[in-house]
């Protein structure tokens, strides 16, 4: 196989705990992760010379080993012994920065992509092992749907697929620090930690409104304070008929649940005609079968 083309899925939180923090720094958590039918497109080709290229059509995203798909792809050479080079055509409509793991499943689709080209029959776990050398989500979008993520994000339990619905996802033009967020987050009694027992057991039942009323994001404590922005879309989605809203990740796109298409359709144009137009999406839960 000299050319694949693969589709990288978004991910979204529907939970988000942090349990603690580690001396190196890195924190602990329990998160409820689950893919959305938002993608990037992954094209790759075999070159005859040993040279990693990655193209993109973000003229701001960097095309080198600062890049995850470059990271990914130079990995996956020195450690299989791979002697031809590729060529990494990336399409990014996946939201940068913000919180839905866009790098980490462009780097799980090159990951995949390149086991398939070169035939190098690395099972699914294998795969994930090399993955989460270059990012605690990477394992996660590798595996996708709906799953329970613990440890620092790579342990990994398959769930129950979550309820149907529409999601509206909306992200606005600010950019908020990861590592500035963990930083000011303080776990003490005061923070209000998600149901995430709860939330699998909503998730078993395929109750959307339960669903809903437990989605939980502790880093909120930090973010809703520090960027108004946040709280103001989820306010206004559940104005507009969400079932329930969150901010993603460290953010800062917010998601809507919607149960009612008409309703979600309204409240997309509605924020599609407003301040953030450029970056709102309707779409909806997937479990998908393969990257292609």
């Amino acid at each position: 196989m000299d050319n694949i083309n693969l589709k990288a899925y978004a991910k979204i939180n529907l939970a988000l705990d942090v349990i603690g923090r580690r001396p190196n720094g890195y924190h602990d958590v329990r998160m409820i992760m689950q893919t959305i039918r938002l993608y990037d497109k992954v094209n790759i080709k075999r070159i005859q010379t040993n040279d990693i290229i990655v193209k993109t059509n973000l003229h701001y995203l960097p095309t080198n080993e600062n890049n995850l798909v470059y990271a990914a792809a130079k990995l996956f050479k020195e450690t299989l012994k791979i002697k031809d080079g590729v060529h990494v055509n990336l399409e990014k409509r996946i939201p940068v920065a913000a919180g839905m793991a866009g790098g980490s499943t462009d780097a799980a689709a090159t990951l995949w992509g390149l086991n398939e080209m070169f035939e190098t029959k690395l099972t699914l776990e294998e795969l994930m092992k090399l993955g989460v050398t270059l990012g605690a989500d990477v394992p996660y979008c590798l595996l996708r749907g709906t799953a329970l993520s613990e440890g620092i994000g790579e342990i990994l339990t398959p769930l129950d697929n979550a309820p149907p619905c529409l999601c509206l996802v909306v992200k606005p033009p600010i950019s908020v620090s990861t590592k500035f967020v963990y930083e000011n987050l303080v776990l003490d009694s005061n923070i209000e930690h998600p149901n995430i027992d709860g939330m699998i057991k909503a998730i078993h039942s395929r109750d959307l409104l339960k669903v809903s009323s437990l989605l939980g994001n502790v880093l909120e404590s930090v973010t809703l304070q520090e960027y108004p922005q946040i709280k103001q879309i989820k306010d206004e989605l559940l104005s507009l008929g969400a079932t329930g809203a969150l901010m993603s990740g460290s953010g800062p796109t917010v998601f809507g649940l919607f149960n009612d298409k008409k309703l979600a359709e309204k409240a997309f144009y509605q924020f599609k005609v407003g301040e953030y137009g450029k970056q709102t999406f309707l779409t909806s839960f997937y479990h998908p079968k393969s990257f292609s």
